[in-house]
């Protein structure tokens, strides 16, 4: 990336982005709409990173820096929401800490922050106005991309949550990912493509325009189960990219952890452009955590009945105070991991690709 690319780069930062990092900042924290945009035919991915311990970060910024990369960072609503969800980190605590572990390493690379399944689980007011009420509070604190994720409910309804949340992200001119299909894995139901068109063409005649489509095609969240096998329908995947592509729409796949890494590269023969990869950071962080603080948050686990990742919000000072050598050891492996998904994603040498397209000289 030349001097003026970075420059032009740096010029087209979001005004919320600006108003949250100060007008001297160098950090390239970019609209996702433009990165999408000017990969729509490249085949290559996106990873975007759900860092729910943010000891990983410094790692996957040095690999991003090292192939040349562009990066995400997300949380879901349960994971950030505007109490901080799960993981205990809050919109602007999230955006702090990425933007603060950027600065502290030079880190010099295009990425953007998104806020990942923006959900709407039930037929209410109050659940729409849950999510109405997280949107904003991201955009306040320098979220440049957005997900919204009614796939939980029946497709009219979907189509009408979505258009109202999303509307004011088209005023914004911010990243937009919607969801049709809910994504539950093997035994879930694979989105059909006349359901993405009826759902894509429904949100155009209300003048909003994603960038993202995601779709359920057989991926699972969380950890695969030992023996477990991995289905995604990649076939169904290519006939939607397809039919979407003349929106300039592309897919986001989302339950990549546990993916053999050799067919990743595959992923963006079929259209999609943005990976999700969340647990293994998770996973890395847990594993080098101290014992006795693991085998805590594994005994809580236990007794609650929740999910270990719940834990993460239990003993969040805890976690926030591991000795210096634990994050470093963190941030090490999360670095070697990076550099694997980067370059499984084909993605070695993006940011300098949507440098050339987006600031050209």
């Amino acid at each position: 990336m030349t001097e003026k690319q970075m420059e032009k780069l740096l010029a087209m930062r979001p005004e919320n982005a600006l108003k949250v990092m100060g007008e001297n900042s160098k950090v390239l924290m970019m609209n996702s709409k433009h990165i999408f945009d000017a990969i729509l035919d490249e085949k290559i991915l996106i990873m975007v990173c759900n860092a729910r311990i943010p000891f990983v970060v410094p790692g996957i910024m040095r690999a991003a820096q090292e192939l040349d990369a562009i990066v995400g960072y997300e949380l879901a609503k349960t994971e950030g929401n505007i109490d901080g969800g799960y993981t205990a980190q809050p919109p602007k605590k999230y955006v702090d800490t990425i933007v603060g572990y950027a600065e502290d390493i030079g880190f010099s690379m295009p990425f953007f922050v998104h806020g990942d399944h923006t959900t709407v689980k039930a037929k209410t007011d109050e659940e729409v106005d849950s999510s109405a009420a997280l949107l904003q509070a991201e955009y306040d604190a320098g979220y440049t991309s957005f997900a919204i994720d009614a796939s939980h409910v029946e497709l009219p309804y979907n189509i009408g949550a979505t258009i109202y949340l999303a509307t004011p992200i088209m005023k914004w001119g911010l990243g937009l990912e919607v969801e049709v299909g809910e994504i539950a894995g093997a035994a879930g139901k694979l989105t059909e493509l006349s359901e993405a068109m009826t759902f894509i063409e429904a949100l155009r005649m209300a003048k909003i325009h994603p960038n993202l489509l995601a779709i359920s095609n057989g991926s699972k969240h969380g950890n695969y189960k030992s023996g477990e096998a991995v289905h995604i329908d990649l076939k169904r995947t290519g006939e939607i990219a397809e039919a979407i592509r003349k929106y300039n729409i592309t897919i986001a796949q989302h339950g990549i952890t546990g993916t053999p890494l050799h067919l990743m590269g595959q992923f963006a023969d079929y259209g999609i452009r943005k990976g999700n990869v969340g647990t293994i950071w998770q996973n890395i962080a847990h594993k080098h955590l101290p014992t006795d603080l693991f085998d805590a948050m594994k005994k809580w686990s236990d007794e609650n009945n929740r999910p270990i990742k719940h834990a993460t919000r239990q003993f969040k000072s805890e976690i926030d105070s591991i000795p210096d050598k634990n994050k470093t050891e963190i941030a090490d492996e999360a670095y070697m991991v990076a550099k694997e998904f980067i370059e499984a994603f084909r993605a070695v040498g993006s940011a300098s690709l949507v440098a050339e397209k987006l600031a050209v000289e």
